[in-house]
Order: structure tokens, then sequence, then C-alpha cells
């Protein structure tokens, strides 16, 4: 982190709201979490009294397993954030530039500057055309939030080969990726990846993820990382839930299948809604929509204002739940539109 270029950052908005009375759409947090999760964080509890094993065997482990790389190469993290600062950390110099999708998450931006580099903006759809050898790093989100965009795996590929042929770092941020069936990146020459287990697995208070890399940059990496990483609760939690892929293929399934159920009936109220591979829709809602979010929160439905994602005037982002989310959704737009 670059010292000088603190005091000028900002912070990020995000979604998700702490009032246990709303219904909360505005956070994209799976609604289930792993059977016996619970239990196997109880029984952590007394493991938390002594600092945790900072090799993290068990997660590393599953990690792998769960992405299809091998163990050494996975980094643990609190948390797909902290995977994404500690990717820049070790790779953006001050005044280098940085090639930053948008409309994205805001927090590729900030850390960019944080390490006192230069976010250089472009059109997320048009990203993988750029040719990465002026940059230090290009960064990428599949799915794209917030507009759900999945990147064709053979284009991704090739944009990555062309990465490492220039030398440049490619940071592939797959928060969401975890909900599809495509393959990682993971295990990519000059690529690193950034995993969280906040939004598949249902939590974010958690604070778990892993980043994942090869060579020099794996090395760059755990040398980096701070001591302890990882909370011991949070390892044996996450280990858990990332072995459980009877829940990752039933998650899928529920999640395609009320992502479509909601996408039709906002078409079916007039609403422009965007194709999405994500557990979560992109609304354009034709004006300002303030009025909107403010009306749905009155009625307690609590929606994501993706105004603030750079280049959106007039959009909503929506989270996918279960059915009875969706409806109680639906009826607040009836009343209010």
């Amino acid at each position: 982190m670059d010292p000088d270029s603190v005091a000028d950052a900002e912070r990020v908005p995000h979604g998700s709201s702490d009032d246990p009375d709303v219904l909360d759409l505005s956070a994209n947090i799976n609604p289930r979490v792993p059977d016996g999760t619970g239990a196997v964080y109880d029984d952590a509890f007394e493991a938390a009294r002594s600092y945790p094993n900072d090799d993290y065997p068990e997660f590393r482990a599953a990690a792998a397993d769960y992405v299809g790389c091998s163990p050494e190469s996975v980094v643990p993290t609190a948390g797909g954030l902290a995977a994404i600062r500690l990717a820049i950390g070790v790779t953006v110099s001050p005044g280098e530039d940085v090639l930053v999708p948008y409309p994205s998450f805001g927090e590729y931006a900030r850390e960019v500057e944080l390490a006192g580099g230069h976010p250089q903006f472009v059109a997320h759809d048009e990203l993988l055309d750029r040719d990465p050898s002026e940059y230090a790093m290009a960064v990428v989100c599949t799915p794209n939030n917030p507009t759900g965009d999945l990147y064709g795996e053979d284009a991704l590929a090739e944009f990555a080969d062309r990465c490492a042929a220039a030398g440049t770092v490619l940071l592939a941020d797959e928060a969401f990726l975890g909900f599809t069936d495509r393959d990682s990146l993971a295990g990519r020459e000059r690529c690193i990846v950034a995993r969280s287990l906040t939004k598949l697995f249902g939590l974010p208070g958690l604070r778990a993820g892993f980043a994942v890399a090869g060579g020099e940059l794996r090395d760059r990496l755990e040398t980096a990382r701070p001591a302890w990483s990882l909370g011991g609760p949070a390892a044996a939690v996450g280990a858990h839930a990332m072995r459980d892929t009877a829940f990752v293929v039933e998650t899928r399934r529920r999640v395609k299948r009320e992502r479509a159920y909601l996408r039709a009936e906002l078409t079916d109220r007039g609403f422009d809604v965007r194709h999405s591979d994500a557990p979560f829709v992109l609304v354009e809602v034709g004006e300002d929509p303030t009025d909107l979010l403010d009306a749905c929160r009155d009625r307690g439905v609590v929606l994501r204002d993706a105004t603030t994602f750079r280049g959106l005037a007039s959009h909503v982002r929506i989270a996918v739940r279960d059915r009875e989310a969706t409806d109680r959704l639906l009826s607040v737009l009836d009343e209010v539109r």
C-alpha cells in the first residue's frame, strides 16, 4: 500500500442491510448454508482459543479440490476482497497502469489507487479486446458484478494467454463463478484467481476466501499474506462447505430456476432485465431509481442502488433468492408502480 495514496482514496458503497425486519435483496448471498455448518462452527470454538495452524492444510486441500488446483497454490485469505488486495499489493507499483472493467466491483479501482497505481477504465464487455502489454495488471470479473455477464470461455482463455505472453498479471475475480459450471482459471500462467466463500455458501460474516497462483506469483502472495490470515473457525467452516459438492450442485440448479422466474416476471412488468449467469439481475428502470428504492424500502424490501457503479444511471440490482422472496418483491413492485 502506498502511504501517499491513502489520503485520497474513498470508501466504496456496497449492498446489504443489517435490519432484520426487511427483505434484503441488495446483497447477493445464498439464503441457505451447507448442512452441518453450525455444528462445525461450534466445534471450532475451543480451537479458536489458540492460534490456527498457519499452514491451513485442511483448508488448502479443500480449496484445491473445489477449484481444481494443487494445495500448494492456494493462499488463504479473510475473504475474496482480502485476496484482491493481496494480489494488487504484490503486483502494482506506484505510477503503474491497471486495466479495470466498468461497470464492475468498485473495490478494484480503490485497491489500485491505494497501491499508488492508476486504474484505466474500459467497458467490461470490451476489456478482452485490449492489448494487455501496456499494463502491470488486467482485472476481469466473471460473472461480472453488477451485470451478470460471463465471459466466453475461449475468449477469456485467449486473453489470459496474451497477458502471460506480455508479462501482465491477470487478476480473475471468481466470486460468483461457483454459481456456474464453468472451470476456474486457477493454474494458468501469470494469473491470480480470487475466490470468496461469502456468496455461494451464504456466509458473508465468516470472512473466508483464498487466492490461487503458481510460481513466483504464488511465492509473493504467500510471503506477503499476514500470519494467521484466516481465523480458525473460518478455516474449518470453509473447508466443510467446499467439500459439500451436493450443496453446490443444488444451489446452481435452484438459482438458475429462480433467476429465470425473476427475470420473466420483471420483464412482464415492463422492466428491461439483462441476461445474467450470476445470483442477481441488473434492471433498467428508465429513470433515477431513488423513488423506487425508497418506496420499496418503506415496504420492507431493500434493493441495490446500481447507480453507484460507474456508467450506470438508472439501474437497480436485485438478488436471486427463493420463490417466496421473489413473490414478495413482485407484490411490492405491483403496489408502487
